[in-house]
């Protein structure tokens, strides 16, 4: 261990839709049993102050709040009691009638960043909420360079790439992965490109995914923490509520080089990919 290792924590929670109250008090006392187990970054799920599976807008805007609301003050006031950086993911009512699918970076100074979910999941487009257009926020704090960003955000390896040009250090992903049918024996695919990001940007990842089952819904509770080198770190407990915790050394990560001779940010070539995008769109 060096003066760089720190302890985080996933937390897989069971929450329930709508039920806003229940939910804080679910994140709250996941919270404090990360605290329990020395956890210095606690990372929690996608929509964790309201759920996920809405019937329809008005009821995502019953419950919906602002980044200065009572789920994100909560995280607040725990993290200046517990001397804690808290990430997690909230259904965000900007005060314009947009809602958002946004996640928080929080430390004992208050908030550090909010980002809005850019890559939308399949009904989250059906008028549910709004698409972020900023770009994934990598933040200093106490313990290193932490960037976000939110379950399907993962999926595009120019959107993590973007975190990792930032710097971040820790990828925090507050996630809520359904769960589908896989091969018998197989990692799930979720897993696997978490790993991949970890992997090709050499640095760590850490996601919190849901537990239980939602209107109809099994999630796949598929949470993790992975190293530089894209291997997990936690073991997986599929479905099961509970806590997954490692200890990171994140100097690690700014350790680019894979082999005497290769480092993955020096040997991109981007005016390659550039122009693979351009005749990719048909520009002149």
């Amino acid at each position: 261990m060096t003066d760089n290792t720190v302890t985080v924590a996933s937390c897989q929670v069971s929450l329930v839709v709508g039920d806003v109250e229940a939910n804080r008090q679910s994140l709250r006392s996941a919270i404090t049993r990360a605290v329990d187990a020395g956890a210095q970054v606690v990372v929690v799920p996608e929509l964790a102050n309201t759920g996920y599976m809405f019937a329809n807008i008005d009821e995502l805007r019953s419950v919906a709040e602002s980044v200065e609301g009572p789920t994100v003050s909560e995280w607040v006031a725990l993290a200046s009691q517990h001397n804690l950086i808290i990430v997690g993911g909230f259904a965000e009512a900007d005060g314009s009638g947009e809602i958002y699918n946004s996640a928080v970076i929080v430390d004992p100074t208050g908030v550090r960043a909010c980002y809005r979910k850019a890559h939308l999941w399949n009904n989250e487009k059906a008028d549910l909420f709004t698409p972020g257009t900023g770009i994934p926020p990598v933040v200093d704090t106490a313990v290193g360079r932490i960037g976000v960003m939110v379950c399907y955000d993962l999926e595009f390896p120019e959107w993590v790439r973007t975190a990792a040009l930032e710097g971040a250090e820790l990828l925090c992903c507050p996630v809520n992965w359904p769960l589908y049918p896989a091969p018998e024996g197989e990692r799930p695919i979720e897993v696997v490109k978490v790993q991949a990001a970890a992997a090709t940007n050499r640095m760590f990842v850490a996601a919190a995914d849901r537990a239980g089952r939602e209107r109809g819904q099994d999630w796949l509770g598929g949470s993790v923490i992975v190293d530089a080198d894209g291997f997990p770190l936690t073991t997986l407990e599929l479905g099961e509520a509970g806590m997954h915790v490692a200890q990171l050394d994140l100097s690690d990560a700014r350790n680019k080089k894979i082999s005497e001779l290769n480092d993955v940010h020096a040997d991109r070539r981007p005016e390659l990919y550039f122009e693979a995008e351009r005749r990719a769109h048909g520009s002149a």
